[in-house]
């Protein structure tokens, strides 16, 4: 009986009118009243893009990571200059069964071939965006092979993905990634005002496929709503550029949900809706793409209030970004997505999306000097700002549960559990640490969604974070995949907004109190965790950098690195184990993780020295 109660009460904390769209969407498809199953639409063959007339300045380098190879994921990588295989998981090599089947009839989470997002990696278009690139270096060999090449690929995706059958027609969000990569390729080759016939069908029959579904988006809260309004608000004005009548309409429906979004999905503190550090970029950069789209097509601007929490949104990943490499800490989901890919640097360099979103919400740089962080704005037309944003700094973002603690080269970042929306791993009063821009202590990371149900609940339970664990059991019991019930409740009373520390707490659905202290100096990190409420045993986690580790009673170290463990209760055990984390989809490592115990309530106290 308590398991049902506690899911009907986190299914209505989901919201009534979220709930509707949901049952409404499932029960159109499964009845055939959705006008999704009705859709038709032929895509003619043919040049979708010239050779551009355009001159590029030599130093303005395209991304080459689709040159002579295939990218998954930011780090598989296949040698094969082919066309992909549209239906293969190149993981396992198992191809979908009879692709050209109408998408609905496709089940999301096929066990013979895998994760369908290894499917719909290739499909997102990110080869669009190299290729047209490369088709604007100065080389004219590289003008007619990139040229070709990009028209020849997509020729070949519409052969083996004829409208609306297959599974890279399955998702809404999917159809609206390709939109918005095809319009930036449009940008960068100066092709979106005089654009080919078959273009603009190929775009006209994505925002078909967009459109019926768009309320299923907008119910799940999160990145699939601002996707899919993003390529409307461009698919239409584009369509309604080049003359297409329904183009005015599609486009009105984007900008009023964008606009929606943005309100409603960005907290006051600039926090998104889905508290992933990757998914926050994913969202910045579908409103990058949004605004780069309207100012070059002279669109009116969007309202000051959308501004407002996009700049507050910018502030609050600019914060948690490391400035020596441009990695941040892996909280939260982490799907592998990369949106805007137009610079070789690494998938976990977030500088690139964070000065594209600088100088178009606060007409700031992030980051100074000549670096590829530049790219972007210069490959989309964009001034870079002559002033510069301030620093990072310690900071509190108490509206939306976080609290980051600078010193010198060292950040802390401490989550607590403020909940607006549903949360998706366990994680409340996380700690993630850094200096000099490597991850000391840190997250686990997700690893894939379609990868058993075992490691569904390591990577997003309790013990992937660097928190306390009650009882050998999660924060808050996993309902399905994406969903997790009991919400913690965060305790405001005990919130101290100080300049170098915070201490913050929370009950979870049992009845376990979890209250946290965090400081930070020059040298060293001390954290203390008061816990009470639980039956048996409290399991502190501490989850290391990679390396060979002593552990000498209560004291654990690694070159200039230690970590003493003290408590006002005696400790049961100190262990050290090894753990698993992933920091790029699909691909999982392990690392030295340390494991504190305490059987009574009392006080656990860390001492990281991280400067011997």
């Amino acid at each position: 009986m308590a398991t049902v109660l506690i899911k009907i009460k986190t299914i209505w904390a989901l919201g009534p009118a979220n709930l509707w769209r949901v049952f409404r969407y499932r029960i159109g498809i499964r009845l055939g009243l959705n006008p999704v199953k009705k859709l038709t639409a032929v895509i003619p063959e043919g040049a979708f893009f010239s050779s551009p007339r355009v001159s590029i300045e030599p130093s303005l380098k395209p991304n080459l990571q689709w040159q002579g190879q295939q990218r998954y994921f930011g780090w598989l990588i296949i040698d094969s200059d082919q066309v992909p295989d549209w239906h293969l998981n190149p993981f396992n090599g198992k191809s979908v069964n009879r692709p050209n089947r109408p998408w609905w009839q496709i089940v999301d989470f096929d066990s013979q071939v895998g994760d369908i997002k290894t499917i719909w990696e290739a499909s997102r278009f990110d080869w669009v965006l190299t290729f047209a690139q490369q088709a604007c270096t100065p080389s004219s060999d590289v003008v007619d092979n990139g040229v070709d090449k990009l028209n020849h690929w997509l020729n070949d995706w519409l052969k083996h993905n004829p409208a609306y059958l297959g599974p890279n027609w399955k998702c809404g969000q999917e159809a609206s990634i390709r939109v918005m990569h095809l319009a930036m390729a449009a940008i960068i080759l100066k092709q979106f005002k005089a654009t080919s016939p078959a273009l603009l069908a190929l775009i006209e029959a994505h925002l078909k496929r967009i459109e019926p579904t768009l309320l299923y988006a907008m119910a799940q809260d999160n990145n699939h709503g601002t996707s899919e309004a993003a390529a409307l608000f461009i698919g239409g004005n584009w369509l309604a550029t080049n003359g297409v009548k329904q183009g005015n309409q599609w486009q009105n429906t984007g900008l009023k949900w964008l606009e929606n979004r943005a309100a409603r999905l960005i907290g006051q503190d600039g926090n998104f809706s889905q508290y992933s550090v990757n998914y926050h970029r994913v969202m910045l950069d579908t409103f990058c793409m949004a605004e780069v789209w309207r100012r070059a097509t002279d669109a009116r601007p969007f309202s000051d209030a959308l501004y407002g929490q996009l700049a507050r949104a910018t502030n609050w990943l600019y914060q948690l970004i490391q400035p020596q490499n441009g990695d941040a800490p892996n909280i939260g989901a982490n799907d592998g997505a990369r949106l805007l890919p137009l610079t070789d640097t690494d998938y976990r360099d977030f500088r690139p999306s964070m000065q594209l979103a600088m100088a178009l919400f606060s007409q700031k740089c992030a980051y100074q000097g000549e670096g590829q962080w530049n790219l972007p704005l210069q490959w989309l037309d964009i001034d870079v700002p002559i002033q510069m944003a301030a620093p990072p700094d310690s900071c509190e973002f108490q509206n939306d549960g976080y609290r980051v603690l600078r010193s010198g080269a060292a950040m802390a970042l401490l989550n607590y559990p403020k909940y607006r929306f549903r949360p998706g791993q366990s994680d409340g009063l996380h700690l993630d640490f850094w200096w000099q821009g490597e991850n000391l202590l840190r997250d686990a990371g997700t690893y894939g969604y379609a990868i058993g149900e075992e490691a569904i609940h390591y990577y997003g339970g309790t013990q992937s974070h660097n928190t306390i664990q009650f009882d050998a059991r999660d924060q808050m019991p996993r309902i399905s995949r994406f969903l997790l019930g009991d919400w913690l409740t965060f305790n405001t009373h005990i919130l101290a907004n100080l300049p170098q520390h915070s201490w913050v707490g929370y009950t979870d659905g049992q009845g376990a109190t979890h209250k946290r202290l965090v400081r930070l100096d020059e040298q060293q990190l001390t954290v203390q965790d008061e816990v009470a409420g639980f039956r048996e045993k409290a399991v502190l986690r501490w989850r290391l950098k990679p390396g060979d580790w002593l552990l000498k009673g209560a004291i654990l170290s690694l070159d200039e690195h230690q970590l003493c463990f003290h408590a006002n209760v005696p400790i049961h055990s100190i262990k050290l184990v090894q753990g698993w984390e992933s920091r790029y989809y699909l691909k999982r490592n392990s690392t030295p993780v340390v494991e504190i115990q305490i059987n009574r309530a009392g006080c656990l106290t860390t001492e990281y020295k991280y400067k011997l």
